[in-house]
């Protein structure tokens, strides 16, 4: 996505490990958004599954976009992520960007940031399952594998193949 000099700055993504303090933030956000994939689990559940995802060099983990102090969104890599596929990981989860920063570049660069991390670890093919973006994924390079219901909500599961050095982008 190209920058718009008139907006706020491209985000910074990093390891959810350099910013630990951001964990209570990410996972209110976490609980609100897909809270009722996982009826059973709390606030808390999510604090410690952030906690045990702020490393860096192995799944699970998760990385942050940021503008300045102020955190935008998370993504994660995790084993698992769907109970009804248990053949089939890695997985990119918990993509998440803040409503007011939606838009402008965080999603994207969340992405791209997790899967280069998944390519670093040997990842060879990373999946995820989406209910409504996955125009937003195709755009990146993910292709769709299947539409599904799961938990009661019609989703897409999607699949990207990391054996392939990613494409050369030019330009600023």
């Amino acid at each position: 996505m190209e920058h718009d000099e008139n907006t706020s700055p491209p985000p910074t993504v990093r390891p959810l490990s350099e910013v630990p303090e951001w964990i209570p933030v990410l996972a209110d956000w976490h609980h609100r958004e897909w809270g009722w994939l996982n009826p059973g689990k709390t606030f808390d559940d999510r604090v410690r599954k952030l906690e045990k995802s702020a490393v860096e060099g192995r799944i699970p983990c998760t990385v942050v976009a940021s503008i300045g102090d102020t955190p935008l969104g998370s993504a994660s890599l995790v084993e698992r992520d769907m109970d009804t596929r248990p053949h089939l990981g890695p997985w990119l989860a918990s993509v998440y960007v803040a409503p007011a920063h939606r838009g402008k570049g965080a999603g994207s660069a969340l992405v791209e940031a997790a899967t280069a991390e998944a390519r670093k670890l040997g990842v060879g093919t990373l999946y995820l399952f989406t209910p409504n973006r996955s125009a937003f994924y195709r755009r990146l390079g993910w292709s769709a594998r299947e539409n599904t219901r799961y938990r009661g909500q019609a989703v897409t599961i999607m699949e990207k193949d990391l054996s392939r050095p990613p494409p050369h982008r030019s330009g600023p």
